[in-house]
Order: C-alpha cells, then structure tokens, then sequence
C-alpha cells in the first residue's frame, strides 16, 4: 500500500449497468469520518453479493467501496474513544451501501459505528463471523429472549449452509440444542453434521406452497434465512408458544400465510435487523459469540480469498454456491 493510496474494489456505474474492478484510490476520496483504519479483513454476505451485482438499488451513489463488515487497526483518530492502535471492527449501519465499505485496504468511519475487537478475537476471526454470524448470535439470542431452552424440543435452521445457517447451526448445536439443518444439497449432510447437526431435512419439504394453515406441532424454535414459502412452512409447523427468528429472503421477501399460527398457536415471529442493532445489544453479541461459538467449526467453515477474487465470489453466492464463511484478505 503506498502511502497516500490503497487498493479497492469500486464500483461504477454506466448506463444502467454496475462494473466492479480493483483500484488504485487516492486518500483523499475517502468519506468523512472521525477514524482511519488500516483494513485488514472483510467478508462475503448475500448482501455483499447483492451490491457487487447492482441489484435492489442498494446503493445509490456511484463511484462506491462496498464490502459490509471490516475489521483492522486504527491509524488516525479524531475521537476520544479510539486512538492509534486500536483494533475495531465495524457491522451494519449501511456500511458498504451508503458509505465506503471494507473492500479496501483503507476506511473513515463515523466513531460511533466502531466496536473495539473484543477480547479473544483476531481480526481474521472477527471476519469469519461477519454479519452473518453476528446475526445468527441475535437470531439465538431473540429465541432465549423469547423462552427457547435445549429441552424444549428440535430448532429448525433453514438456509442452513449459507453464512447465518452455518453459524447458528454451530452455535444452537454448542448450547445443547437438538438442531434440524434444512439444504437441498445431499452433498452438504456431513459438513452439516459436523457443525452440529443432528439431522437434515431437504428443503423441497419445507418450500413448496402450503396447503393448510396448520401442521403437526413439530419445531420449538427456528432460525429463518429464506422467507416466502419456506418461512410459511415453517410457521405452520411451529409448537405452541414457540418463536421464529426471521432474518433472510434467500427464496423471496413474501410471505404467503394466514394469522391462523399467530392466534391459536401463540406463535412468535421475530424479525432480527442487525444492521441497525442498538450498540448495547451489539456488545452483548459480540461477547456471546466470544462465548459461545465453537472457534474450530468456524475455522473449518471459512475459506479465505485476496481482494480481487471477491467479485467472482460474489456472483456465487446469488447462486447458493458459496457454503459457510468467505474472508476477504484486503492486502492479498
């Protein structure tokens, strides 16, 4: 990285169409902001996908870093709760979408978006969980909230290859949980079992139009990254009492049921937004995850790629092809 420069992807915009390409950028386009970091790792989410693709107007304004989560060192600090050295993170708050992301080897950010890397983490590590771990971590949490215990009977985690799947299958499977991981892919069982899985069910049974509003009471909780026909399913067959953490649209953002599970099941449906997360609650997900989620099932779930190959990555994981955690090394 020469001084005064760093390398990024950037995207830009031409007659409709979105091009992303790795660049050489001055410092002096960076965004306003009390802190500079020295990235050092990012990550691969759906969304990450989404916004390398231009797709859903995400962002708005174009030249644009994306890239959702970043963690690495501070270099130049205007606020009095960071200074040279410290090691940070930053989540959400439409990083990545409305301001430059961590697809850089260099960030400004707001200091108010920052988290100090907590105790026991790498910055490697802190990128293998991401947004998506950290919105498995509150998917889990908002079920505890909401009286989920291990002896409560099976948790459904659908989606459950993908980045959030992966993470709250190993999590849940830490806590005690008997965990049903549901994937279309037979090939992906053992990889499943080994993150904690109990058992698999084959998304074909779970995403089909539903033709009754009721089901066999069978889950006592469910981590849901898909939406639409599949999240109907679900809540059809959910235990009385019981609660649906919902934080994906992988299949689509409808959602075709009735109030039938709500009124006579007393069915809970949470709706998790970890982009927006108040910072109290996200500390208390940080420290959980420190907690609670297995470091060497994380580790066997991530791959880590150099900055340029994250372009290519990105269209796979539009097409389900990318399974658990990708780490973007922004200095490779």
């Amino acid at each position: 990285m020469a001084q005064g420069t760093f390398k990024a992807v950037l995207l830009e915009e031409a007659e409709g169409k979105v091009k992303a390409s790795v660049q050489q950028l001055d410092d002096a386009r960076l965004p306003a902001g009390e802190v500079t970091i020295r990235v050092a790792y990012s990550t691969l989410n759906y969304k990450d996908g989404m916004v390398l693709a231009g797709i859903g107007r995400l962002v708005r304004d174009y030249p644009h870093v994306p890239g959702i989560d970043l963690a690495g060192t501070v270099e130049a600090s205007d606020s009095p709760d960071f200074k040279v050295g410290d090691e940070v993170l930053c989540t959400g708050y439409r990083l990545g979408e409305i301001h430059w992301g961590g697809y850089a080897q260099r960030a400004r950010l707001p200091a108010k978006w920052l988290v100090k890397l907590p105790q026991g983490l790498s910055t490697k590590h802190a990128m293998a969980i991401g947004t998506a771990g950290f919105t498995a971590m509150q998917c889990v949490l908002g079920l505890e909230k909401h009286g989920l215990t291990p002896d409560g009977g099976e948790v459904l985690v659908t989606g459950a290859t993908g980045g959030v799947g992966s993470v709250a299958v190993a999590i849940l499977a830490k806590l005690g949980y008997t965990v049903v991981g549901s994937t279309g892919k037979d090939s992906e069982h053992d990889y499943l079992r080994s993150l904690g899985a109990a058992s698999i069910i084959d998304r074909k049974e779970l995403s089909e139009p539903s033709k009754r509003p009721l089901a066999s009471e069978r889950w006592a909780g469910a981590v849901d990254t898909v939406g639409s026909h599949t999240l109907a399913n679900v809540l059809a067959a959910m235990k009385y009492g019981s609660s649906v953490a919902a934080c994906g649209l992988a299949q689509g953002n409808d959602l075709p049921t009735t109030v039938i599970p709500f009124i006579l099941r007393g069915v809970n449906l949470l709706g998790i937004d970890s982009v927006m997360c108040p910072m109290p609650l996200r500390q208390e997900i940080w420290s959980r995850l420190v907690r609670d989620l297995p470091a060497e099932k994380l580790d066997a779930a991530t791959k880590i790629v150099p900055l340029a190959q994250v372009i290519e990555e990105g269209a796979k994981i539009l097409k389900g092809g990318v399974r658990g955690r990708i780490v973007v090394d922004v200095n490779a």
